[in-house]
Parts: structure tokens; sequence; C-alpha cells
């Protein structure tokens, strides 16, 4: 997942004095629920619904403690949360996306954030370092710049070796695990989006997104049954416009070895009050349809998610 590089490895040896150690000394980054048995083949991850905003991080930034939130993915790991209970394991994360983005490569970085040079192996270029949402973000939503001042070159590092790194290796192992005893696993990804996103010629806001990387991340199959599940219940669905699925779900997502990787993103103005960042009324039955539709999606028979090559024997 990180670079091989000798010089990546040298920074990791560097990353020694863990300040998110305290970050972290009273809750966890990120935390498993699940039932007593995993019973499909199925991972769902909530990587960007963290809201505990450690209190160093904060007097790093030039945002109060409501304006940090605006790129938080509010509630979403409680939406999605009846799938412990039906059998699949959640990987939730508590840190926030605006402390750490796990849904990035380990190291895009934005070198006019830091205050030291940063390594050769690090990607400067890519289109989310340029729109300030790397790996540690620069900006949260509406444009709002995080740090009052550039920060430490092992800020960055400690965040992605501490954190980073271990919310990883719990994913894969997760994924790999339900691979081995299934012989094919799904990782569903679950994110929310502004109300305000349209699409096509007619402005068309969508209730979901459903993405898997134009076909590259999982079956069509596995989408289609998606999109028909919520298009069966009302709602409007688009499919990978404007967004196509992240960094999980490209890195994850193999559908020729039975590996399949799918981003759901909910629109927030379903349940949520986007100004105050609290629920509104559409909380509930929202919640209450994604349980049924998740039931739905597990129900999929795991031969119409097999790789090619096991499904022809």
């Amino acid at each position: 997942m990180a670079t091989s590089s000798h010089a990546a490895e040298a920074f990791r040896r560097e990353a020694r004095d863990m300040t998110v150690a305290e970050d972290f000394s009273a809750v966890v980054p990120f935390e498993i629920r699940s039932s007593a048995e995993q019973r499909v083949p199925f991972v769902f991850s909530s990587p960007h619904s963290g809201r505990h905003y450690p209190q160093r991080f904060l007097q790093m930034t030039r945002l109060d403690s409501h304006a940090i939130r605006r790129s938080e993915d509010c509630f979403v790991d409680e939406l999605f949360s009846g799938a412990a209970s039906l059998g699949a394991p959640l990987l939730l994360a508590h840190f926030p996306r605006a402390y750490l983005d796990v849904n990035r490569e380990p190291w895009e970085l934005d070198p006019r954030m830091f205050a030291e040079p940063l390594p050769s192996f690090a990607n400067t270029r890519s289109p989310r370092v340029a729109g300030g949402l790397g790996t540690i973000p620069k900006l949260v939503g509406e444009g709002l710049d995080i740090y009052a001042a550039k920060i430490r070159l092992a800020e960055a590092i400690e965040r992605i070796e501490g954190v980073y790194r271990p919310f990883h290796e719990c994913l894969r192992k997760l994924v790999t695990h339900t691979h081995a005893r299934f012989g094919v696993a799904v990782l569903i990804d679950c994110h929310s989006m502004p109300a305000s996103i349209r699409i096509g010629e007619n402005n068309l806001r969508p209730d979901f997104i459903v993405g898997d990387r134009f076909g590259t991340s999982a079956s069509s199959a596995l989408s289609e049954h998606a999109i028909s599940l919520l298009t069966g219940m009302g709602y409007t669905v688009a499919h990978n416009k404007p967004y196509a699925g992240g960094y999980i779900t490209e890195h994850y997502g193999r559908p020729a070895r039975g590996l399949h990787a799918l981003q759901i993103e909910v629109n927030r103005g379903l349940y949520m009050h986007e100004r105050t960042l609290q629920k509104s009324a559409g909380f509930t039955a929202l919640a209450d349809d994604l349980l049924r539709f998740t039931a739905d999606l597990l129900a999929m028979p795991e031969e119409e998610l097999a790789a090619p090559r096991l499904a022809a024997e």
C-alpha cells in the first residue's frame, strides 16, 4: 500500500514520537462493528464519518469546531450500522476526514502545506492534491483553509504511520479473510454528498450515486443490482457521475478475482440539515430504507459475484 522505496522506510523510522497517540488516548481512531459471526461475503466501511476532533488538531486550525466539520460524512456510520446485525463487519473511522483522508493514496500531499520539503516519493501532482483534498487535506468543504500556518512534515508522517496504515491494514485483513472464507468478497464503501449536487442536462438531484470506477472495481451485476434496489424504493440513483469512487474503491476492487468494491454516496439533504449539521426528520426513514437495502443486497447469490473463471467452473 505504501511505497516500498528505501526513502519511505527512512521516513517511517522517524515517526517514533507518535503524537497521534495523544490525539486518540481516549477514543480509538477506528473500530470494527460486527455480529458474533460473519455470515455474508460483504464488508462495509465508513471512512469519512469520524467526528472525534483531537484538541491538539483543533489548536492547529484556523476554523471553529463547527466549520471544521464541513467535509465530514455526518452520520453515515449510523445510516449503515444495520450491516453488522446482518452479519457483515462495518469498519468505521472515529478520526475526522479533515485530520486524515484514508480514501487517498498514502502520500498524496500538497507541498504548500508543509514547513519542510516533501520526500521525492510523495504524489504532489494529483487532481485531488490540486483541489486541496490530499491525504492530509488543505481544505474542508466550501473551500475553507484548515490550517493557520504551515505544519511540520513530521505531523503528516505520524498521521500516516499511526492511523492511515493501521486503518488500511485492518480493511485489507477484513477483505482478505472474507475472500478466503467465501471465495468472493464485496466491499461497500459508504459516503455522503452535498445536497447541492446536480447532474445531467435536466439538473437532476440524485439521492444516491453508485460508483464502480466505470466497471473496473465491481461487476456490472453488482452495480446494477444495487441501483435496481434503490430505484425500486423510489430513489433517484446516478451511476459513476460525478463520483465514480476514490482510492478505496480503486485499490480493493478486482472483480476478475472475485473482489468487488462499490462506493455508495448518500445525499445529505435526505437526512440532515447541512447548515446546522443536525439530523433532520428524514433520518429514521432513510435508516430504515438502508437497512432494507442492505439486507436485500446481502441476499445476492454468491455465484453472481464469483470471478469469471470460477463461475465457468
